[in-house]
């Protein structure tokens, strides 16, 4: 009975917690995005501007073309692929945001394979 009683407390609760989703505020402008290679700190850098995307990672600058599919969700796709690899498309997902951050998913378009991170805008 006290589980009966204590489901509907916890649907109560979890249907207050909404997160930030001002996805529109990141369609443009420049980010840092950091991760972790075998305990090596790295940065990539990049530009959005609507449907273009500009990222610089290890002195490296490559161009991608970005298609929205909703305020909070995009496909990129590499202008000028190097490899197969390259060639396939990355689905992103913005999951939250803040004023000047946002998490988001991502994986190759088609797999169920997905990765989190956060970017910070920097202007």
């Amino acid at each position: 009975m006290k589980k009966l009683l204590l489901l509907p407390l916890l649907l109560i609760v979890a249907s207050c917690y909404n997160a930030e989703h001002n996805c529109k505020d990141f369609k443009t402008g420049k980010f840092k995005f950091e991760f972790e290679v075998d305990g090596v700190k790295k940065t990539t850098l990049f530009e959005r501007k609507d449907d273009i995307e500009i990222e610089t990672f290890e002195g490296k600058t490559d161009t991608a073309t970005i298609r929205w599919v909703s305020d909070c969700e995009y496909v990129l796709q590499k202008k000028h692929p190097k490899n197969k690899a390259e060639e396939k498309a990355i689905g992103m997902k913005i999951l939250s945001t803040t004023k000047d951050s946002y998490t988001f998913e991502f994986g190759m378009v088609g797999s169920n394979q997905k990765q989190r991170g956060t970017v910070v805008r920097i202007d």
